[in-house]
């Protein structure tokens, strides 16, 4: 009865001595070894999977880089719901043509091939219609690949209106803001870049 007794604490001892020993070794998702950089470009930092769609005026930031003189510097491609390449084949229409947006002032008169998007506007209404954290959610919501856009890529969508009528100007012209440093011109189912000429 006391080998059986003995047998049993050891036992009881062995287990508990098992359970106490926690295994400790490192998960490799909270190891603090630094991942590889070409992870840290596929994988979004910000995993919003969709955008915040509110219009509201432009911050102090994006106002500052969007506000200057800027001219159509290339063709990036169309959008994947409309192929308008019969019309503009290599954006030879709108290349080299000038759009101006100052905060008291607007004039779209640069892009002079097309006479619907003339317009001219004092203290016009720029405001940020919606804001996406990534390309992923960019796309779920645009339906719109841009060339050489990376996965943590923020685009602010901005608006432009009337003051007197809040009406925007021609959805055929819209521009997009990709971290402040990159303007996108959308025209129909067109998409060009844009290059700030001056302030």
């Amino acid at each position: 009865m006391k080998k059986t007794l003995l047998a049993c604490i050891l036992i009881m001892l062995m287990l508990a001595s098992a359970c106490g020993n926690v295994e400790t070794t490192s998960n490799p998702n909270t190891s603090s070894e630094p991942t590889p950089a070409s992870d840290e470009s596929i994988i979004p930092k910000n995993k919003s999977e969709y955008c915040t769609v509110d219009r509201i005026s432009l911050d102090s930031e994006t106002g500052k880089y969007f506000y200057g003189t800027w001219k159509v510097e290339k063709l990036l491609g169309f959008a994947n719901s409309y192929n308008d390449a019969s019309e503009y084949p290599t954006g030879q229409k709108f290349i080299g043509d000038e759009i101006i947006i100052e905060k008291d002032f607007f004039s779209s008169k640069g892009l002079k091939k097309y006479s619907k998007y003339q317009y001219e506007l004092k203290n016009p209404l720029y405001q940020n219609i919606a804001t996406c954290y990534n390309s992923t959610s960019f796309y779920r919501l645009y339906k719109i690949d841009i060339p050489d856009l990376n996965i943590n890529d923020e685009v602010k969508a901005i608006d432009i209106s009337d003051p007197s009528t809040k009406m925007s100007i021609p959805v055929g012209v819209s521009f997009l803001a990709v971290n402040n440093d990159r303007l996108i011109l959308l025209s129909e189912a067109t998409i060009f870049e844009l290059k700030k000429i001056s302030d």
